[in-house]
């Protein structure tokens, strides 16, 4: 079984990306590393780069590889006229734009979800689209947190929406929680693994390169479904891009 690796654009920092003119000046890079897929940011686009996602889309497959879409909203929202955790009213626009990329997945954080509400509005939404969801557990204190994304995924199991998680190995570290207790609790719905390290630095949490961390990102890694993307998101950095994203590639593909 090969594992397909992805590369997330903003793990070569979102300076990065902008002086080389865009994340379509990555493809070449990534696909030179021998990666499955890219996960392409819309917090790093610019308002005319989301006017030309259908010449991008085609860049992508150019290169041989596969898109996930990540949108830096949350699924669900409060406040304003919305009552508790109504469905984020702009989602079905990221669908589209999701759409138009050829994007195999789309990412959402979960926000507000309220344990006992009405998904229906989810269910017309996935039904219309061939785009798959995955939802990530984020660095939020009121909504990455194991409890409500364990009581999303119990809700969503029950009605058979045809989605997934997002397990993202270190975030949990920021809304201090066990990243193991977490995997073992919600191994069986993730459909996409956020490979990430974390060490702590004058009391706050930063993403540090795997061959950089303690290592107990490898343990962690075994727990999740073997047989699922894996995207890389933690920081690639040094004077040549490629050969450094082409050893992570290796070490997770092994």
């Amino acid at each position: 079984m090969k594992r397909e690796i992805v590369i997330v654009t903003a793990a070569y920092g979102n300076s990065v990306v902008k002086d080389l003119g865009g994340q379509a000046e990555l493809l070449s890079v990534i696909a030179a590393a021998k990666a499955d897929g890219v996960e392409i940011r819309r917090e790093l686009f610019s308002p005319q780069e989301l006017d030309t996602l259908p010449a991008l889309a085609e860049k992508i497959q150019h290169h041989g590889l596969f898109a996930v879409y990540s949108v830096p909203f949350p699924l669900f929202l409060t406040g304003g006229e919305l009552s508790g955790g109504e469905l984020n009213p702009d989602a079905p626009q990221y669908f589209e734009e999701a759409r138009i990329l050829n994007a195999r997945t789309i990412k959402f954080s979960l926000g507000e979800f309220e344990p006992g509400q009405d998904l229906t509005p989810l269910k017309v939404v996935l039904a219309s689209s061939p785009v798959k969801l995955v939802v990530e557990n984020d660095q939020t204190p009121e909504c990455g947190i194991l409890s409500r994304i364990n009581a999303f995924m119990f809700a969503a199991e029950s009605l058979h929406l045809p989605l997934s998680m997002t397990f993202d190995m270190a975030n949990w570290l920021w809304v201090g929680q066990d990243p193991a207790i977490a995997a073992e609790r919600l191994a069986r719905h993730v459909g996409y693994v956020h490979v990430k390290a974390a060490e702590k630095r004058a009391g706050k949490w930063h993403a540090v390169a795997l061959d950089n961390s303690d290592g107990s990102w490898e343990p962690l890694l075994k727990m999740l479904p073997q047989d699922v993307p894996r995207g890389i998101e933690f920081p690639l950095e040094g004077d040549d891009l490629t050969a450094v994203t082409r050893h992570y590639v290796d070490v997770l593909r092994g």
